[in-house]
């Protein structure tokens, strides 16, 4: 079965039309139509036009009735959601699942916040410059959005990006990855079935990244949202207007504390899970796993047994755990990288070689060298790198060295430790004995150094898509 959408830019001709194509096999499951330079131009002239005439904006109780509506539909049409993201962005079912109660309960989030985020009194009255006054905020829109997308999860993401838009009131441009638009569009067209007129949020594939250019750049944008690779997301930033605001979320290259006190059956099934888990394809997968060099073996053996038993293959199948890598030349990469490092004299524990042109098995590695290729960059990939260390100095000193700053992990039972490896990681944050996938969608996300710029999580993204603006009232009776 096939799903075709049309070109979501009122008025707009399509370019053509793009086909989407499954990552485990190759077949194509739908197809979107495509936006070029016109269309893109007419996307920013109606968002303009609808920001500029205030009488047009919806009011606060149309904006929660939108986003609660669509929560429900959601919820509806849950499994089908669920097995069209697995199909079209290789996420096993199980954890597709889990990915769209997250973007339902996000989009229940931006509802709350038109409820909880309102603005704030400034005091008055406090001095003789200040009397009689009364000063306060409120928050309105910061202006037209445009938000591009990546394809790790397809349908979440997407709620991120838009949800909070909807919620400020902000005219939104979704660009989602070429990859897998489907999700978003289901997404957007669920939102118009809520009652959001089309031209609060349009959605569209470029022809070309000229294109991309153009919508970025456009003085009329005044906050770029983006998620995806570090190369594409500075470089994007350069090219915006001035005045543009951004929020950038890039990836890393998570590290894991193992302290010799470390509870080893409560660590190393969640190290696993967070390594393996989406084929490696996320952000803040666990990547650098440092073992005091007494265990180091032992832990990269334990984490191989874990990787072995875990079923690679169909994404839809509720046995898989771990899919396929979004694209063909992604499985060579890595498989390039993995023999690079046994090269440079890493023990290969496990895996190692592809499966298929699109499926790579859970890899592990014993001391790769830091200057490897693998070492050095974030691999996206079912890959896990042990790395042997003397002390706990030596081991953050080695998992601070890259340019990369996301989340981090310490695994012990010494709040000593676990404070010192809080205190002297390089991190946006740290969990204590929990892998670095962890996350909620109401908490702080940040990537740090080239991981990003700005705080991502959905109340935090709201309040970059507003401005708080003032009302200061001068009476004698105040």
């Amino acid at each position: 079965m096939t799903e075709d959408f049309h070109l979501m830019i009122p008025g707009a001709e399509s370019a053509g039309r793009h086909e989407v194509v499954s990552p485990y096999d190759g077949s194509i499951i739908g197809s979107c139509e495509i936006a070029d330079a016109k269309a893109i131009s007419l996307s920013l002239e109606t968002a303009a036009k609808l920001l500029a005439d205030r009488h047009r904006w919806l009011s606060g109780a149309e904006r929660i009735a939108i986003l609660e509506k669509t929560a429900a539909i959601m919820q509806d049409r849950f499994e089908h959601l669920a097995v069209e993201s697995a199909r079209e962005g290789g996420k096993p079912l199980v954890d597709s699942r889990v990915e769209v109660t997250r973007a339902i309960d996000g989009v229940k989030n931006c509802a709350e916040l038109l409820r909880s985020e309102a603005g704030r009194e400034i005091p008055m009255g406090v001095n003789a410059a200040s009397a009689n006054r009364l000063a306060f905020t409120h928050r309105e829109p910061i202006g037209v959005v445009a938000a591009l997308s990546a394809f790790n999860h397809p349908l979440n993401l997407i709620v991120h990006q838009v949800g909070p838009a909807i919620a400020a009131g902000c005219p939104v441009i979704i660009k989602p990855a070429s990859d897998t638009p489907l999700s978003c569009m289901r997404f957007v067209s669920m939102l118009r079935e809520a009652g959001l007129p089309d031209e609060w949020c349009q959605a569209c594939v470029t022809d070309s990244n000229e294109t991309i250019e153009q919508l970025v750049g456009d003085e009329r944008i005044a906050f770029f949202s983006f998620i995806g690779s570090a190369r594409v997301g500075w470089m994007l930033r350069s090219k915006l207007a001035p005045g543009t605001r951004c929020g950038l979320e890039h990836g890393g290259a998570a590290p894991v504390l193992v302290a010799p006190d470390a509870d080893l059956d409560d660590a190393l099934p969640l190290i696993a899970k967070a390594g393996f888990y989406h084929a490696g394809q996320v952000c803040v997968s666990v990547q650098r796993v440092y073992v005091e060099a007494s265990q180091a073996q032992f832990v990269a053996n334990k984490l191989a047994e874990f990787g072995n038993a875990m079923k690679v293959g169909d994404p839809t199948s509720d046995q898989t755990d771990i899919g396929p890598l979004i694209r063909p030349k992604e499985v060579e990469r890595i498989n390039q990288w993995v023999s690079e490092a046994v090269n440079d004299g890493a023990s290969l524990v496990s895996g190692g070689a592809p499966i298929s042109a699109r499926c790579y098995p859970a890899t592990v590695l014993l001391d790769p060298p830091d200057s490897s290729t693998i070492s050095q960059n974030e691999i996206f990939g079912p890959v896990i790198c042990v790395y042997s260390y003397s002390d706990m100095d030596e081991a953050i000193r080695r998992a601070n060295a890259l340019p990369f700053s996301f989340q981090a992990a310490v695994f012990t039972t010494s709040l000593d430790t676990a404070l010192r490896a809080y205190k002297h990681l390089e991190a946006s944050a740290v969990m204590v004995n929990d892998h670095t996938a962890f996350r909620v969608d109401w908490m702080p996300f940040a990537g740090l150094k080239v991981s990003g710029h700005g705080t991502g999580g959905i109340r935090y993204t709201y309040e970059d898509m507003t401005v708080e603006k003032m009302m200061v009232i001068r009476s004698a009776e105040i």
